[in-house]
Parts: C-alpha cells; structure tokens; sequence
C-alpha cells in the first residue's frame, strides 16, 4: 500500500490497528502464559480523564510550549496553560553514556533494528516522539546500566539523530568521523530525568575538550556526557502511563534543547550545540529502549507476552512533506518487540511517521515488504496478490540504490505440472552477493561456500549480514533492506523488505505508479486486473526473466528449463475430496475466507504439509487480488 496516498491515511491507521489486534487473534500462544488476561487484545488509547474540550486545549498547548524558548541555558517546568517556562535545579546527569549501535544487528528493535523518519528535504529542527496507543501494555523491566537484576519501569525514551556530517570533525585525523546527538527522558527507581548526550564517532583518542574518549567495539568515539551540563529532573514514568508523554528534542545554532512533557506539565533543559546537529540532522529515530549504557553494548527493555505499541515519529524541517520512511536505528538499546504485521505509514499534519511494534509482530523493521511464498504466490509492495507459476531465473526486486532479489521457480511436475515453487534465493546488498540454494541445502557469499549453524550470525565488510535461525536465512543490508528465505523440505519461502519508502524500484513484487491493480513490463508496458493468460505470461512474465549472464543464481547450480504453464491453477481445480480435506487444514491453522484461503489450500495440496498453510494464518489481507483468465 502507498502510504503517500493522504486519502487513505485514516484507513491505513485504522487497518494498522486491525491488523495489529488480528495478529494477536491469531496467536493464541501469546497468550498461553499467562490465563488471567483476556485473550482479545484491545487497543486503548492511554489519556488524562478530561473533558473532549480540555484535551484538546492540552493538545494544543503541548504543540505550542514545545516551541518556546527558554529564556537561558538551564533547566526550566512549565504548567497547563502557562506557555512561560520557569527555570528550576538541574541535576547530574548519568556518568555512563548510552551507546551507538555496534556489530549485529538483532531480531529485536533496537541495535540498528528501528523506523526512523527522514525530512524529503531540509534539515530537521525539531523531532516529537509519542505513542498513539498502547495495546495489553502492562509491565515492562531492565537492567540499569545493563548490569544487574531487572528493575520494574527501568527504560529510556529516545530521539537519536543520524551519524551526520559535522564541523566538529574538522580537528580528526579520520575522514569517517560523524556527530551524533541523543535526546533521552531515563525513568527507573533511582532517577527520572531528561538529558542530551553528544558524540563524535569515529573521532581518534585525542578527543576535544569537554568530549572523553569511550570506545565502542573497535570504534574509537568521543562523548559528552550530560552530566558536564546537567539534566532537568522530571516526575516518574510507569510503563501503563506512556500515552499520556511526549519527548521533544530540537538543534539550533544557538543551543540545543530537550523537553520532555508528563500529562500537564512539560520539563526542560536548554544546552549547548556541541556537535552542530542543526546544520546536519536529516532523519530522527524515536522509541522505547533499555536503560542500558556500557562496554558490552545497550540494555534492552523487557516487556509482557502480550504488548503491543502504535509509534509516532514527528519530524519539522521547514515544510509539510511527509516523511521518508527509513528502516534504520542509530542507539545500541534495544527493547523485546518487533515490527509488523503492516508497514509504516506517514500522516499530516505533523508531518509524521506512525509504525506498529509489538510481542507478536515477528518482522524485522521494514517501510514496505513483499513475498514470495508457497507455489508461487506473490504479495507486491502495494499488496497485490497474484500467482506465477512460470519456470526460471526472475527478478522479483531491484531498486534505485542498487538492492536486487532474484528468484529460482522449478516446475511441480509430474503431479502439479502448472504450479512452480522457489528452488532457490540471490540477493545483492552493496557489494556482497548473497545465494541460498536448497538442493543440496546450502548459501553462497560472492560465489564461495559458507557454512552456517542455527544461531549464527556473520558481519561482512560493507555492513550486509546473514543470520541463521533454525531454517530462516536472514540476509539485511547496511541500508536496512533484507530478504527473508525460509527453506522447507521442496520448496522456500521468501519475504523481501525495503530499508526506505518510496523509492524507485520494478520487478515481480513492484506495482507500476504503487497501484496495486497495475504492474509493468521491464520497458514500462502496463497490465490491469485481472490479467489475460497469454499477455502475462507472454510480455509480462518473459519480461521478467533473468540473463544467464545476469543470474546470480548459477552458483546453486545448471539453470532449470524454462517454461510457462498451460492455464491458470487454483483452489477450484483440485479433486474435490482433496480440496475438502485441505481446506479444513487451513481453516483450522487460522486462514481466513477468500484469497488467502485458496493459496493455502494450493499450498497445502502442494507439498503434502500441513505446516505449509502456518505462512498464510499470518498474512494480511491483501489490497488486490490479480487473477489470471
């Protein structure tokens, strides 16, 4: 889905939450846990008890108060409706900083794993982070320091810039060094507090004054803890309370500011410019991390088995453009959610980014994905699902920036002649190229071999790296852009998602104009639902097809026959005692009437598993469906 598209914004949110609460409706292991909750998951939106009216007037007061501006460098309150701030006592800071990301990045959010939202143009003057919702959130503990027992309420809120180009780098010996500019609100049972910290990464050890070397893997960085200039102190945050706060981090010339509000009441430190953010800042990552903070790497903030939080990122930057969606993360603290099921999608006014995190989400961050699943059923990036069932080497994927998905169909032949499965997976991130093959099982990096066991992860030079969890190959790109491959017994499941949205991109999985009723030949020839035979397996599909010479997939081994088959294949055509009894398979695995149901009983009927129709009880509902005639 185009999530550019302003008349669907409030369609998207409301289906974003559907999706959500239908996600957990689908999992009742989540909730296996723990018998005392309800086992329907309801999205409620944490307020103050007011009146319609007085809401609104602290909604606006909130918008406004984040944008005056303290009358000097310090710490300052303020009270609805008061829009004057009134200095108070700062406090110490933390002596310990929270972290860059480093090394692998995980299956959780955080560490590299987030949604960031970037100005289209511009440069970023402020960012507000707020939850929209929050869903079955009902305790959340970590580590302080990440050492140590986990403590009730022990988080951090986050607004992280990007690593951007700075003056402030002008006195290092490396090219490579960037600043970096953190925005934290701390809450645990020693201190509620909200602090800027500052870093040159990458700078050397002979660090500028005020700044203190701290090295950060094999990173030698440069910070400046907050503890130099204080902290503003605040009231306690528990968990269950997060709808009701907001955090506000802006960079000026002048000085950079923090302001975190709780409820009615807004807190505030004014601080230096020590890195010049404000002539560099483009993309502002927010979320809910660990109070974490030392040489091993950033805490991670636990939460129950069954919550469930709506993100919004606000970004101003001189205009009302929505934001680029970015599948990336700059801080090392981490939290135990993940992503999904539906992709981000930005809002007016604001303008802002808004993404589903949760328990049950199982993705990593992703702006838009696709798939490739079963024999072969295709989910597009505007969510069009249609089935190709031709036989060869095709581009599912190539963007703009380089990021390419090959595919490998093979026929299902001699018992289903017209269904194709996947025999195999390539992938280019900057400049690792990126094979799993699944007869004989095994992946190739650059054309070598390279052996993998469940659990095991590898970093390669440009960033890409591969991780291995039980039968799932997880291949992500410095970019944020990855592919998902899970390998069965005959066949492989893939799912692709995209570091950034929009951005130019074609293939099987690319909607032409991102409307999920048209789709384009390689030269620009459009095709509209529902599809003739002859013209999508002929101009279309042919189009599609990769060279022998372009295929990253000849390291898996002879190129198949190609080929196409001799009419459409669906659910109808099954033997009727057949369809019966894989139909109650995938009804009783969670798959809803309707498109979904047909694929999963192909499927299922397919490869003779019933584990088979699990992928489709976790998918969408698509937007479209593509059939052929």
């Amino acid at each position: 889905m185009n999530y550019y598209s302003r008349s669907t914004i409030h369609f998207n949110l409301a289906k974003l939450m559907a999706l959500v609460l239908s996600a957990f409706l689908l999992m009742p292991h989540a909730f296996a846990a723990d018998k005392t909750k309800t086992a329907v998951a309801a999205a409620v939106r944490v307020e103050p008890l007011l009146s319609e009216e007085e809401y609104g007037a602290q909604s606006d007061w909130r918008a406004k108060i984040g944008t005056v501006p303290q009358p000097k460098k310090g710490c300052f309150t303020s009270k609805f409706p008061s829009l004057e701030w009134q200095e108070i006592a700062c406090v110490a800071g933390p002596k310990m900083p929270l972290l860059p990301r480093a090394g692998i990045v995980p299956d959780i959010v955080g560490n590299g794993d987030d949604i960031a939202a970037q100005a289209p143009s511009g440069i970023i003057s402020s960012a507000t982070g707020s939850f929209d919702t929050l869903t079955n959130v009902t305790s959340e503990s970590g580590p302080i320091g990440n050492a140590g027992a986990s403590i009730a309420n022990a988080y951090t809120l986050q607004i992280n810039t990007e690593f951007f180009t700075t003056t402030t780098c002008s006195t290092s010996a490396n090219a490579a060094c960037k600043g970096w500019e953190q925005f934290v609100f701390e809450n645990n049972n020693v201190s509620h507090r909200a602090f800027i910290q500052y870093w040159l990464t990458d700078f050397g050890t002979a660090c500028p004054a005020n700044f203190q070397f701290f090295m950060v893997g094999s990173h030698q960085d440069c910070v400046q803890l907050s503890n130099l200039s204080g902290a503003v102190p605040t009231t306690a945050v528990p968990i269950t309370n997060l709808g009701q706060v907001s955090l506000t981090g802006a960079a000026s010339a002048g000085a950079d500011s923090i302001t975190m509000i709780i409820g009615g009441t807004a807190f505030s430190r004014n601080g230096d410019n020590s890195v010049n953010a404000s002539s560099g800042w483009t993309i502002a990552e927010f979320n809910i991390f660990g109070d974490g903070g030392n040489g091993s790497g950033g805490g991670t903030a636990s939460f129950n088995n069954t919550a469930a939080l709506v993100t919004r990122t606000r970004i101003n930057f001189g205009s009302n453009g929505l934001p680029i969606c970015r599948a990336v993360g700059f801080t090392a603290e981490k939290n135990n959610l993940s992503f999904g099921p539906t992709a981000p999608v930005g809002s007016q006014p604001g303008p802002a980014l808004i993404f589903a995190e949760s328990i049950a989400g199982g993705a990593p961050s992703n702006c838009a994905a696709s798939t490739s699943v079963g024999d072969t059923h295709l989910t597009t990036l505007s969510g069009l699902l249609y089935d190709f069932q031709a036989r060869g080497d095709f581009e599912l994927l190539e963007t703009k920036a380089g990021f390419v998905v090959q595919n490998r169909q093979i026929s299902g032949a001699p018992n289903w002649p017209n269904a194709a499965v996947n025999s195999a997976i390539a992938t280019q991130m900057g400049k690792t190229k990126v094979a799993v093959c699944l007869t004989p099982q095994r992946v190739f990096v650059n054309g070598k071999p390279l052996a993998m066991r469940s659990g095991g992860a590898r970093l390669f030079p440009d960033g890409t790296q591969i991780t291995l969890k039980g039968n799932s190959y997880l291949i992500r790109g410095a970019s944020g852009d990855w592919v998902r491959a899970d390998v069965n017994a005959n066949y492989i499941d893939v799912k692709v998602g995209l570091g950034q949205w929009p951005i130019d991109a074609q293939g099987l999985l690319v909607n032409a104009k991102n409307d999920p009723n048209l789709v384009a030949t390689r030269e620009g020839n459009l095709l509209k639902v529902p599809f003739a035979f002859e013209e999508f397996y002929g101009r279309y599909g042919e189009s599609w097809r990769v060279k022998p010479a372009e295929s990253m997939l000849n390291v898996c081994g002879e190129r198949v026959n190609s080929g196409i088959p001799t009419k459409p294949f669906y659910a109808k055509d099954l033997d009727p005692q057949l369809a019966k009894r894989v139909q109650a398979i995938c009804i009783k695995a969670g798959v809803k009437e309707g498109p979904l149901l047909d694929a999963c009983m192909i499927d299922v009927a397919f490869t003779g598993n019933e584990a088979a129709a699990k992928i489709h009880s976790k998918t969408p509902a698509p937007v479209a469906v593509g059939e052929i005639r």
